[in-house]
C-alpha cells in the first residue's frame, strides 16, 4: 500500500527556508516519515505501482518538501531491476569534490516541480560526503554521476534551494560545453 505522505509543490513558501541540524536520538515521528520516504520512493520507480498510484518517478526526497525543516533526505537508487539500494542522509556535510561538472541530459526533475522545465543544472560529477544514519552514527560516502547529482539536489533542498534556481533564465543551457552529460 502507497505511504501517507504529502509533498509540497515548489509555490509553497516552506520549501525555502534553511533545515535544521538533527539531534539523535530521532523520533519516532521522524523514523516512520523516513520508512514511508523510502517506501514512496521505491514505488514511484516501479512501473506497476508508479501507474496504479499515478506517481511520478522519483530517486529522492527531502524532509522539507514533506513540510518538516529538518536535514533529512532518502535517496533509493535502483540499481538493476527490482533492486534498489537505500541512503538516509541525515547532517550531510561536503567534504571534497570534482573539478569536473555534469548535468543530468534529460533535465533533472523534482516531486516538488510539477511542471516542464528546460535547461541544465550544474552538478560535481564526484564527491564526498559525511553525514548520519538514523541510529546517528557517522557515515563516509563517496559518490559519482547519478548518485553525485541526486546528492547534490536534495542537499540543495536542505537549504532552500530548488534545481530551478541553478538554471540561468536567458539562457538556460549555459556553459553546456563546458560539462559532460550524463
Amino acid at each position: 500500500m502507497l505511504p501517507k505522505i504529502k509533498i509540497l509543490d515548489e509555490k509553497n513558501k516552506m520549501l525555502r527556508q534553511i533545515s535544521k541540524e538533527v539531534t539523535f536520538p530521532l523520533s519516532d515521528k521522524d523514523k516512520e516519515l523516513i520508512a514511508n520516504s523510502l517506501k514512496y520512493l521505491e514505488m514511484s520507480q516501479i512501473e506497476e505501482y508508479s501507474n496504479k498510484y499515478n506517481l511520478r518517478p522519483g530517486m529522492g526526497l527531502a524532509f522539507i518538501q514533506l513540510g518538516v525543516p529538518k536535514r533529512i533526505f532518502v535517496v533509493v537508487d535502483e540499481v538493476e531491476d527490482g533492486k534498489f539500494d537505500y541512503y538516509v542522509i541525515i547532517n550531510p556535510k561536503i567534504l571534497s569534490h570534482s573539478e569536473e561538472l555534469i548535468y543530468v541530459e534529460e533535465g533533472e526533475g523534482c516531486l516538488s516541480v510539477n511542471r516542464p522545465v528546460d535547461g541544465i543544472v550544474p552538478r560535481y560529477a564526484r564527491m564526498k560526503i559525511e553525514a548520519y544514519d538514523e541510529n546517528g552514527e557517522l557515515f563516509t560516502y563517496r559518490l559519482r554521476e547519478d548518485l553525485s547529482v541526486a546528492f547534490q539536489h536534495e542537499m540543495d533542498h536542505l537549504d532552500g534551494i530548488l534545481f530551478v534556481d541553478k538554471i540561468d533564465p536567458k539562457n538556460p543551457f549555459k556553459n553546456k560545453d563546458r560539462m559532460r552529460s550524463i
